[in-house]
């Protein structure tokens, strides 16, 4: 499957219950890293825009670059009020925009799936001197009672599995190679709290999960319910997560 459509299908179930990114670590970049209202970004692989939607908020000017059409079009019917923000059909690989156009590049659980050198050669056209490139995830914490079960439910049911935030990990070689092993990492607390519904949803917007027309759709459901219901406590579910940002230096 094409890594661009893999989505294709989702983007009410992503939008709905993918978690949004802390406050903290979108105040540093106008705090540590200079942005300011003038300041173009690319958020590249906006998805339906959770990250493009606080970055707007924060009256930056916005190119959101998705080539997923079912994605893009959610982002564009939540996101038109925002006279700041531009959508864009496009792949990583090749943005469409203009030579040293950006002041910041801003990548939000997509990187995984994005051609290393590719995308790296086409940061440097359209990136200002000296700009920037944010690579994030939101990733679980993998030594919570709940996520290593969510973890061995994943790997029972979904052939397409490798892992969480598409196997990413620190000092991943693609990150060492896209940045040249010259990068920083800052970790933002980010733990989430779930109903029922939405953390079946968040399972279910990956892209590895499995859709209705699949086999065993109906007992991976079950399944993920059932771990909802062994660690609720007032129909809710506490999910360790912090939030990884990787930046060059």
């Amino acid at each position: 499957m094409d890594n661009t459509t893999k989505f294709t299908g989702k983007a009410d179930k992503y939008a709905a219950s993918r978690p949004s990114y802390p406050n903290k670590m979108v105040k540093s970049f106008y705090d540590c890293f200079n942005f300011n209202t003038s300041s173009v970004v690319a958020d590249i692989g906006s998805g339906t825009g959770i990250l493009t939607k606080e970055l707007l908020a924060e009256g930056y000017f916005v190119y959101a670059v998705e080539p997923n059409e079912n994605m893009r079009h959610f982002a564009e019917r939540d996101l038109s009020s925002f006279k700041n923000f531009i959508s864009v059909n496009a792949t990583a690989e090749s943005t469409t925009l203009s030579d040293s156009s950006v002041d910041f590049i801003t990548v939000a659980q997509a990187f995984h799936w994005f051609d290393t050198e590719k995308f790296k050669a086409e940061c440097k056209r359209i990136l200002k001197q000296n700009g920037k490139i944010f690579l994030i995830w939101n990733n679980r914490d993998s030594n919570s009672p709940i996520n290593k079960d969510l973890f061995d439910i994943n790997k029972q049911f979904c052939k397409a599995f490798t892992g969480f935030s598409g196997g990413t990990h620190n000092n991943d070689d693609k990150i060492k190679l896209f940045f040249d092993n010259c990068y920083q990492i800052e970790y933002f607390e980010n733990t989430i709290f779930y109903d029922k519904e939405s953390f079946v949803n968040r399972a279910l917007s990956s892209s590895y999960a499995l859709s209705p027309l699949d086999n065993n759709y109906s007992d991976y459901v079950k399944a993920l319910n059932d771990l909802f219901d062994k660690y609720a406590q007032n129909e809710l579910v506490k999910v360790a997560n912090n939030t990884k940002m990787y930046y060059n230096i």
